[in-house]
């Protein structure tokens, strides 16, 4: 068993080195999925619900890994050279005041419009009253993840690294995002 683990990592790190940007973004939709698949048995759907799980695989894949990949990269050139625990906690300041508060906005209004399908004012409405409240909870949990990512992680496996623990703050954000109209269904 181990043997075909090995063999599958190497081949995967053999497409992460050759088309890293396409290998991240399948491997985040991918993970995307797979939370959304446990968000929507731990909310009780009885049925998977098909559509919603290929549009959150769909933000994985277009949005979470392509903005990972580039931003990862602006913050090696950023920081170029630079070791050093101040480097990372720099890093780490630099992340959640930037695109920490945006990617929680931007995942809120992208799960009622796109999802959803709600109109944009009942999607501002959810956004303003629970924003404030998923972004103080992101501060509590992504700084540590963000620290072990810059202080461990090689970049070429700092978005596999981020979509991982994503796959598992998705389900919180997931279920946090949902309208009280869809919780009922």
């Amino acid at each position: 068993m181990s043997e075909i683990v090995k063999v599958a990592w190497g081949k995967y790190l053999l497409q992460l080195q050759s088309h890293p940007l396409r290998t991240k973004a399948i491997t985040s939709g991918f993970l995307a999925g797979c939370s959304d698949a446990v968000a929507q048995k731990i909310s009780g759907v009885k049925k998977l619900q098909l559509r919603r799980l290929l549009l959150i695989m769909l933000y994985g894949f277009a949005y979470g890994a392509p903005l990972g990949h580039f931003f990862h990269k602006l913050m090696e050139n950023l920081f170029r050279g630079k070791k050093g625990n101040k480097t990372v906690a720099q890093k780490v300041l630099l992340e959640q005041v930037t695109i920490s508060p945006w990617n929680n906005f931007f995942f809120m209004a992208y799960y009622g419009l796109v999802v959803e399908g709600r109109p944009w004012s009942l999607v501002r409405n959810k956004v303003k009253n629970d924003w404030p409240i998923v972004q103080l909870t992101a501060w509590k949990f992504w700084p540590i993840v963000a620290w072990v990512n810059y202080q461990y992680t090689p970049l070429q496996l700092r978005v596999l690294f981020q979509s991982f623990v994503a796959s598992c703050w998705g389900v919180f954000l997931n279920l946090k995002a949902r309208s009280v109209a869809t919780k009922k269904a």
